[in-house]
C-alpha cells in the first residue's frame, strides 16, 4: 500500500499519523480486502479476486470537526477506483459516524436518487495504544470541488468562488450561481417526506456539505453529508382529514421557510465570518424548490397535487404573515448561534423577495 503522509504526532486528533495509517490499512486489508472488492464490484459491475487487487494508495484529504476522510485509490485490472474513507477518532466522532453510514444506506435504498454517497461496509480497528477507530468506505465524487462565497477581487462584489484543486479556483457566473442554488434547494427538497414531514437536516454551506463539478459549462451538485434526517415538525394524526392537510401544507410552509433562509448562509471564504448571499439565491431556491414539488406524488388527502395545493396555500399569506412565521423559525434556532444576526440583519428584504417573485407566478 502507499500512504499520503510520514508517520507523526496528528494535530487535533488522538493518534498518530502512523496509527491513523495502521488503522485504515488493516481495515481495507480485513477479509482479504472483502470491502474494498464488494465497493470495487459495484463500481466497476463485475466481482473481483484478492489477488486482482493490484495496488491500494491512502491519501488523508483534511482534519474535520469529527471526520479525517482518507482518499483511497485502488487499481484492479484495467481500472484506478476512487473511494473515500471517513475514520473518526473521537467518541462524539465515532457516533456521527455510525448514525450517518446508516443514513446514508437509507437515503440510497428507499429514494431513486443519487446525490449522496454510496456506501459499502463499515468497521472499527482498536490499535496498539488502546484507541477504537471507527470509519466507513463510501463513494467517492471525482471531479467535485468545495465552493464558498468570496470575494471577487476584481470587482469588490461577493460571489462563489469553487475550490478546484487539479486546476486552480474559479468563480461561477451569475447564471452558474442560480443554478447551483436551484440544485441545493432540489436535493434537499426530494428528500422531504410530504406526509412524514421528515428531512435532511442539520447540513450548511459552511461546512463544505455540497460539492460541485462544471463541465462543459454544465454544473452538477451533490450532497456529500446527512447528519440527520427527521421530522422537525410534530405530526399529530387526527380523524378529521381537513386538519391533517392543513397539517401537511403547515409543516411543508415551514420546511420551505427555513430552507429558504439557511440556503443564503455561508461563511466568507468557507473560514470567515458568516455571509448573506445576493437575491440570486432566492431566485434559485424558489425555482429548485417547485420543480421538485411538481414531481412529487399525488397525496391522497390532497384535492390536487402538491405543487399546486401549496401555492394556493401560500397566496393565503401576505408578506408580514411570512415575515412574522419566519421570526419564529428564527426563534428557534440556538441564540448563540454566529448566524442568527446576519438572518435578522437580512429576513424582512428576503421574505419580501419570496413574497413578490411568489406574487407573480
Amino acid at each position: 500500500m502507499v500512504f499520503g503522509k510520514q508517520p507523526q504526532p496528528a494535530n487535533g486528533i488522538a493518534v498518530t499519523y502512523g496509527e491513523y495509517f495502521d488503522a485504515v490499512r488493516s481495515f481495507l486489508e480485513k477479509n482479504r480486502f472483502e470491502t474494498v472488492r464488494f465497493a470495487a464490484s459495484q463500481q466497476a459491475n463485475r466481482d473481483f479476486k484478492p489477488e486482482e487487487i493490484e495496488k491500494i494508495s491512502i491519501y488523508l484529504e483534511k482534519h474535520g470537526e469529527f471526520y479525517h476522510p482518507a482518499r483511497i485509490e485502488t487499481v484492479v485490472p484495467g481500472l484506478k477506483i476512487l473511494f473515500v474513507l471517513n475514520v473518526a477518532v473521537s467518541g462524539a466522532g465515532r457516533s456521527c459516524l455510525i448514525r450517518e453510514y446508516s443514513l446514508l444506506q437509507k437515503m440510497n435504498n428507499d429514494f431513486p436518487f443519487s446525490f449522496v454517497p454510496k456506501v459499502y461496509g463499515t468497521g472499527e480497528v482498536f490499535t496498539k495504544d488502546n484507541h477504537y477507530i471507527s470509519m466507513f468506505l463510501g463513494e467517492w465524487f471525482e471531479g467535485f470541488n468545495e465552493f464558498h462565497i468570496s470575494r471577487d477581487p476584481a470587482d469588490g462584489k461577493n460571489k462563489i468562488v469553487v475550490w478546484d484543486n487539479q486546476q486552480s479556483n474559479f468563480f461561477l457566473s451569475a447564471d452558474q450561481i442560480m443554478e447551483l442554488y436551484r440544485q441545493a434547494t432540489m436535493i434537499l427538497t426530494s428528500y422531504y417526506n410530504i406526509e412524514t414531514f421528515e428531512q435532511i437536516f442539520s447540513w450548511h454551506h459552511a461546512a463544505g456539505d455540497f460539492v460541485l463539478r462544471l463541465q462543459n459549462n454544465k454544473i452538477d451538485l451533490k450532497l456529500i453529508t446527512v447528519r440527520q434526517y427527521t421530522s422537525i415538525f410534530e405530526k399529530k394524526l387526527t380523524e378529521n382529514s381537513n386538519r391533517d392537510v392543513e397539517l401537511i401544507l403547515e409543516a411543508l410552509l415551514v420546511f420551505f421557510l427555513n430552507l429558504s433562509i439557511r440556503m443564503r448562509l455561508d461563511r466568507l471564504d468557507g473560514v470567515g465570518d458568516i455571509v448573506w448571499s445576493d437575491d440570486i439565491a432566492a431566485a434559485g431556491f424558489l425555482k429548485g424548490f417547485f420543480d421538485v414539488l411538481a414531481l412529487k406524488a399525488q397525496i391522497s388527502l390532497l384535492p390536487a397535487p402538491i405543487d399546486v395545493c401549496f401555492l394556493k396555500y401560500l397566496a393565503l399569506f401576505t408578506d408580514t404573515d411570512l415575515y412574522d412565521l419566519s421570526k419564529d423559525i428564527i426563534n428557534s434556532y440556538n441564540p448563540e448561534a454566529p448566524e442568527v444576526p446576519v438572518i435578522k440583519q437580512n429576513l424582512k428584504r428576503h421574505i419580501e423577495v419570496l413574497h413578490h417573485t411568489i406574487c407573480r407566478v
